[in-house]
């Protein structure tokens, strides 16, 4: 068998503030989920002035990434690049979708919605980073 990480409440405090302030530094108004591997949600926060349908997305966005184990822009692209079955799977098909891989291994992923999909991404993945920085 293998030894599999979990996040904590720590890790996602850890997350959630570096995804917060990179929103923040850009005054980007967004929704932040954090989900489990198994696509589940640990944390969500929707910051002031978010977009109502950011609420459905960002969580749906990180479901995406922690069971595929690939940023959600990749379905996006496959979607784009006219490989329209895409949209049948459960899945969201927009970037915002980040991984988060320990040794090779999913243990969650990050959603952020709310303004556009790199700006999106571009939060998701500060949250890693500093969740990353803590760990190596």
């Amino acid at each position: 068998m293998k030894a599999t990480k979990q996040l904590t409440l720590a890790d996602l405090k850890i997350i959630a503030s570096a995804a917060e302030a990179e929103a923040l530094k850009n005054n980007w108004a967004v929704s932040i989920a954090i989900s489990d591997a198994g696509g589940h949600l640990l944390w969500y926060q929707r910051l002031d002035g978010a977009p109502a349908m950011s609420s459905l997305v960002a969580p749906d966005k990180a479901r995406t990434s922690a069971l595929s184990g690939k940023p959600s822009k990749v379905f996006e692209d496959m979607v784009n690049n006219g490989r329209t079955a895409g949209l049948a799977m459960p899945i969201s098909t927009l970037e915002g979708g980040e991984p988060i891989l320990i040794d090779g291994l999913v243990i969650g992923a990050v959603g952020v919605s709310g303004v556009k999909a790199p700006e999106d991404a571009q939060i998701a993945q500060a949250g890693i980073k500093a969740l990353l920085d803590t760990v190596v």
